[in-house]
C-alpha cells in the first residue's frame, strides 16, 4: 500500500504516490518480485538492503547509502511451543525502514500489526505527523516496535515467577528444562536488542543527513528504551540462574538426605553383620569350641544384645540431628 499526504490518500499506483506532492509512505509486505524492482528502480532502494530485510538471520542494523539511509528491526513476539506445557518461544520478524528525502518505504516479508495500525492514522489522521516529515513517521513506528518489546518482556517476566514458585515448592526434573528454554528465549531477545540499540544510537546522533535536527531527540528516546529493555533481558537471565541453581541445590539437598538416610541404615547394621558373622562359624566341633553355642540363652541373649547395639546407634544418630 501507498500513501501520501497529500490528502492523506492512499495511491494505489506507485509512480502516482511518488509523483504526488508532499511526503510519501510505502508499505511492501510480501511484495511482487516486479514490485519490488519498481521500488529499486524509481527510489534507488539497494538490493543488498532488500536482501538484509528477506534474510532472517540478519541482525539489526543501520547504512547509509547513495540515496536513503536503511535500517533494519526486528519484532519480537510469543508464539506457543508446546500445548501441553504452555511453552512459549520467541518470534521475530524483519522490517526494513528506507528513509529518503519526502519519502519511505518500510518493508517486510510478513504483515506487521505495528504498521497496519499505523497506517490508518497515517491516512485519516493529524496533519503534525506528515508535517515533521518521513523521518518522524519512521520514528512513529520504530517506538511502537520497541514498545512492543516491554510487552514481551512482561509475559516472560509471568513465565520466570510461576517457575520461580515450582521450584519452591516441588523441584522435578522439568523446571530446569522450562529455566533452559526461558533462558535460551532471553538469549535470542538479546541478539535482537542489543545491536537494535546501536542501530537506533546512530539515528539519535546527527549522523545521518535524513534525519532532521528537530527529530533526533526522539530516536534518543527510542534509544533509552532499549538500553532498558537489554538491562531488563541482563536481569531476568540473572533471575532465571538463580533459579536453576536454586533448583540444583534443592536436588542435591534432597539426595543429601536420601545418602544421609542410607548411610544411617548401613552404619547400624554394621556391627549387627559383625556379630551374626562370628556367631555364623562353625566352631562347635574343633577344640576352641564357643561355649555359648551350648548355653541355653544363648540365640535370645544375643539377639537382645544386638537389638541393643542397634537401639544405642539409633538414639546417638537422633541426637546428633543425622536422621
Amino acid at each position: 500500500m501507498v500513501y501520501s499526504d497529500d490528502g492523506f490518500g492512499r495511491y494505489d499506483e506507485l509512480e502516482a504516490a511518488i509523483a504526488a506532492p508532499g511526503e510519501t509512505w510505502v508499505h511492501a509486505a510480501g511484495i511482487e518480485p516486479d514490485e519490488l524492482q519498481a521500488l529499486e528502480d524509481r527510489l534507488g532502494i539497494h538490493p543488498l538492503a532488500v536482501d538484509d530485510v528477506v534474510d532472517d538471520q540478519t541482525r539489526p542494523k543501520t547504512a547509509e547509502y547513495e540515496t536513503h539511509t536503511f535500517v533494519l528491526l526486528k519484532t519480537v513476539s510469543l508464539s506457543q511451543r508446546d500445548e501441553v506445557a504452555l511453552q512459549k518461544e520467541i518470534q521475530t520478524h524483519s522490517v526494513g525502514f528506507f528513509i529518503g528525502e519526502g519519502w519511505l518505504v518500510t518493508m517486510s516479508t510478513t504483515d506487521i500489526d505495528v504498521v497496519d495500525q499505523s497506517a490508518p492514522q497515517w491516512a485519516r489522521n493529524e496533519r503534525r505527523v506528515a508535517d515533521r516529515g518521513t523521518d518522524f513517521l519512521a520514528y512513529r513506528l520504530m517506538d511502537a516496535i520497541v514498545d512492543d518489546y516491554f510487552d514481551v518482556l512482561d509475559e516472560i517476566e509471568d513465565d520466570i515467577e510461576a517457575v520461580e514458585e515450582r521450584v519452591l515448592d516441588e523441584p522435578e526434573p522439568r523446571i530446569l528444562e522450562d529455566l533452559n528454554d526461558v533462558r535460551r528465549d532471553l538469549l535470542a531477545f538479546r541478539k535482537v536488542a542489543w545491536p537494535a540499540r546501536e542501530a537506533i544510537s546512530s539515528l539519535s546522533r546527527g549522523d545521518i543527513p535524513e534525519v532532521a535536527d528537530e527529530n533526533e531527540k526522539y530516536f534518543r528516546d527510542v534509544y533509552d528504551h532499549l538500553v532498558q529493555v537489554v538491562d531488563l533481558i541482563e536481569t531476568y537471565r540473572d533471575l532465571t540462574g538463580g533459579s536453576r541453581d536454586i533448583y540444583l541445590n534443592a536436588v542435591s539437598q534432597s539426595t543429601n538426605d536420601v545418602m544421609k538416610t542410607l548411610t544411617v541404615v548401613a552404619t547400624i547394621f554394621i556391627p549387627l553383620t559383625f556379630v551374626a558373622g562370628i556367631y555364623g562359624m562353625n566352631f562347635a566341633e574343633t577344640p576352641l569350641a564357643m561355649p555359648e553355642l551350648y548355653w541355653t540363652y544363648g540365640y535370645p541373649a544375643t539377639m537382645l544384645g544386638m537389638g541393643a547395639v542397634a537401639g544405642l546407634m539409633l538414639v546417638y544418630f537422633r541426637r546428633q540431628d543425622w536422621i
